[in-house]
């Protein structure tokens, strides 16, 4: 496979591993059970954004992209979005710790995309790490697909994807 494109379908055979939120475990350093989510299943019936970031907990990931989807998340669902993963190539207790800290309880997904099968699958990595890049799928056709050009956030971030929507 290589990159995404608008038009394109989304892949069969793409899994993400995640800790639900909990809310007998809230505490960041409560660790759950990974389960699997079968993205290519979920996304044929809901329109999703999935967002790929390098890692959990890094300055640019932290403050500039995760945040602008956790304030905006209400103007992503008054436009139709079902949901919204973040991903990266940190395993599921990390991508669950990271969501907590931020205070989100279910609302947003943080996904692994453990060993990063499926970015690498687009072309969309960082050395060992995912990409960032950003991904916005209607009912199983891909109708947004961009990565990051540079070290910013522009292409991927939640205002780039507002206006696709």
């Amino acid at each position: 496979m290589s990159a995404l494109n608008a038009g394109d379908s989304f892949p069969e055979g793409v899994t993400f591993t995640y800790v639900p939120y909990s809310a007998d475990q809230p505490d960041v350093t409560a660790c759950g059970i990974p389960v699997k989510y079968d993205a290519s299943k979920e996304f044929k019936e809901k329109k999703v954004v999935l967002v790929s970031v390098p890692g959990a907990f890094t300055p640019t990931c932290q403050n500039q992209h995760v945040q602008g989807y956790i304030k905006k998340l209400p103007e992503l669902k008054a436009k139709g979005v079902d949901e919204v993963i973040v991903i990266s190539y940190n395993d599921a207790w990390v991508q669950s710790a990271w969501g907590k800290a931020n205070g989100v309880k279910g609302e947003i997904i943080f996904a692994s995309d453990d060993g990063a099968p499926f970015s690498s699958s687009l072309g969309w990595t960082l050395g060992a790490r995912t990409a960032r890049y950003a991904i916005v799928v209607d009912h199983g056709k891909v109708v947004y697909a961009e990565k990051e050009p540079a070290k910013e956030v522009s292409v991927s971030g939640v205002d780039a994807v507002l206006a696709k929507l």
